[in-house]
């Protein structure tokens, strides 16, 4: 017997031990879900295939027709042919559907609060199958779709041990608790197998794809040369990279803190520099947020996830400091810092949050952020470390970009940092101007596109800036880049969750924010404040006549003549259909009253502009306005006051404006 196969006797008998059950009777995923996963390997599956798959599964059927039938697709008629449907979402789209929606319900059908939440462990996977995807697609891996299904499938042995074992995960994450030792050793030492191994064995049994049966054995430890999985090396490598990224994103499979792993070898089999991780990871945060929405659920919050991020450094930070360091340059970078841009999404907190732990690690005397201003074409510092510096040493470094010597424009165009001294004489006006010898600059970059410049120097001390300073330091601006550009993104996000989509107005969340914020005022205050309801009249006939794009571009008229009339100072929003809100400050009856009438006036004059496109339809509002009284307990009785207000301007004719 080969020493393979006496490896692969010696965990399939271990696994008898461990399981209730023989593996080939275990049903983890439903039948549908292995013939899919077989489709994958299979090259001459086509769209019958798959359609027939789908349509012995009544509620997957359902599933992917409510999909293609969804607004996002906007088809003019109803799809009823699982067919059809295949062909409009795409073979790979629907396979991934289908395969996601099996394995899902399966998770959730024998779901418990036990230890092992299987809802945390369902949105590890699909991150790492989304990502293993990414990846491939990013190096042209052959088949992407098959990384797909390996990086859902890849901790596949602990959802065996949890519904099959003799004793189950959640009774191994209860005993480990606290243990400092890696979780793949501890499962060993706990089960007597890995769940790696088990979920080979589970693969083996039910004719799994060879591929994905290596990545489901390897994917902590790549194999060897000598391994009958050696052909599968780069492909393991993309789940281990996707996984340890999981990992490190605080979307681990488990609740527990584990170290992430990252083979020593993934540098060295993927080419992780051709990799634009900020872009995929954006990609694949798409593909979870439809996802979340496909099945209705609610993965951990942002502030979960933050908070898991924070408690791996610290579990990593402690690792490092009982391994042997003795081979670490001085001034090298912690965890920590490589961390500490991930703490938050303000950038008045992120950055100077980082420069405070680069000169801890770093001992640097001083710290400058300096952001570049492209209309400027200038440098001006917006943080510094330590805080706070003299005006007239800030000012020495907002400098024009055409002042700065050749060496710093070859290393931002390069993307390089560099150290600038006196070894070039292009150097020295710049030095004599930051009153230095030396200083290290770094180039900031958020999705490769150049935003700040870091300057460090050692001003009093006149300690020398060593060059290997550099390849510890860059690592750290880099995750502040990618920081930077989370904080962006989540600053839009944020506005585009209070903003309506389409009139770019407030929408009526914020409107509730804004009134029961405004509540809080003293009553002098509120004493001088309107709230308005505008409705817009007969829209109905806009829509029904001349379609709903007719009946979208009348809101985003109304719209941009409030936007036009107000107040920087007043508010308005969308409050939902065809209503909209204002809230005027330090206003009295005659002054709201002019302010609505000026609207009320040129949505009349305009509409009678529009009157031959919306066939004949005149565009007019009617406006009810409440004036703040003492007797309002809540800012909900003034929005009903002023309500009832625009209800009677309706009675009365509409066109027109009544004031409570």
């Amino acid at each position: 017997m080969t020493e393979k196969a006496s490896r692969f006797l010696a965990i399939n008998q271990a696994t008898d031990l461990i399981l209730k059950h023989k593996v080939d009777g275990l049903h983890v995923i439903p039948a549908a879900a292995f013939k899919l996963l077989r489709l994958s390997n299979d090259e001459q599956t086509n769209v019958t295939d798959l359609s027939q798959l789908i349509e012995t599964e009544p509620a997957l059927a359902a599933k992917v027709l409510r999909n293609v039938n969804s607004a996002a697709f906007a088809l003019s008629h109803k799809i009823t042919s699982i067919k059809r449907a295949v062909n409009i979402l795409g073979f790979s789209a629907v396979r991934q559907l289908a395969l996601n929606q099996l394995i899902y319900s399966k998770l959730i059908k024998h779901s418990s609060k036990k230890e092992f939440d299987q809802l945390f462990f369902w949105q590890h996977c699909l991150f790492v199958a989304s990502l293993s995807r990414a990846i491939a697609l990013a190096l042209d891996h052959p088949e992407p779709d098959l990384m797909y299904c390996a990086g859902l499938m890849h901790d596949i042995g602990k959802i065996v041990l949890e519904t099959h074992g003799k004793v189950s995960y959640s009774d191994f994450l209860l005993a480990c608790k606290g243990d400092e030792q890696s979780t793949i050793k501890g499962e060993h030492d706990f089960f007597g197998l890995n769940h790696a191994e088990i979920g080979f064995v589970f693969c083996q049994q039910w004719d799994i794809p060879e591929q994905i049966a290596a990545i489901v054995y390897h994917h902590h430890d790549l194999p060897n040369d000598d391994s009958p999985y050696a052909n599968y090396k780069a492909d393991i490598a993309i789940v281990n990279f996707a996984n340890y990224i999981a990992w490190m994103q605080g979307i681990g499979s488990t609740c527990i803190n584990a170290s992430p792993e990252l083979h020593p070898e993934v540098s060295e089999t993927l080419d992780i520099a051709q990799l634009d991780l900020e872009v995929l990871l954006g990609d694949v945060d798409k593909e979870m947020q439809h996802t979340r929405e496909f099945y209705g659920i609610q993965f951990p919050s942002l502030n979960k996830l933050r908070a898991t991020i924070i408690e791996t450094a610290l579990l990593l930070n402690n690792y490092n400091k009982s391994e042997d360091r003795s081979n670490f340059l001085p001034g090298s970078a912690s965890v920590s810092s490589l961390t500490v841009p991930h703490k938050s999404l303000d950038p008045d907190e992120i950055v100077p949050w980082t420069l405070s732990a680069i000169q801890a690690d770093f001992n640097f005397e001083r710290l400058f952020f300096l952001d570049i201003k492209p209309r400027l074409r200038n440098l001006a510092p917006s943080f510094s470390c330590p805080e706070p510096l003299n005006k007239n040493i800030l000012q020495r470094f907002s400098i024009k970009l055409d002042a700065l010597p050749r060496t710093i424009l070859n290393s931002l165009r390069e993307r390089k940092a560099i150290v600038i001294n006196a070894s070039d004489k292009d150097n020295y006006k710049i030095l004599q101007r930051f009153c230095v010898d030396e200083f290290l600059v770094v180039p900031v970059l958020t999705q490769n596109r150049l935003v700040a410049l870091l300057y460090i120097d050692n001003d009093s001390n006149k300690r020398s800036i060593l060059p290997h300073t550099i390849s510890h330091i860059s690592p750290i601006i880099h995750e502040l880049g990618i920081a930077l550009s989370n904080a962006k993104r989540f600053e839009l996000e944020k506005k585009r969750a209070e903003q309506d989509g389409l009139t770019g107005l407030l929408n009526k969340r914020m409107v509730s924010e804004y009134l029961s914020a405004t509540f809080q005022a003293d009553k002098k205050q509120l004493s001088r404040v309107a709230v308005g309801f505008i409705d817009i009249d007969f829209f109905k006939k806009f829509n029904d006549s001349c379609g709903h794009q007719a009946g979208d571009d009348v809101l985003k008229i109304v719209a941009q003549i409030m936007r036009t009339l107000t107040r920087p100072s007043d508010f308005i929003g969308r409050y939902g259909g065809e209503e909209f809100v204002f809230v005027l400050h330090d206003t009295s009856a005659k002054g709201a009253y002019c302010y609505a009438e000026r609207i009320r006036a040129e949505i009349e004059r305009k509409g009678r502009i529009l009157k031959q496109r919306f066939q004949g339809h005149a565009l007019t509002i009617s406006v009810g306005i409440s004036l703040y009284d003492p007797k309002f307990k809540a800012y909900s009785q003034m929005i009903e006051s002023a309500d009832t207000a625009m209800y009677t301007a309706k009675l009365k004719g509409r066109n027109c404006i009544v004031i409570v």
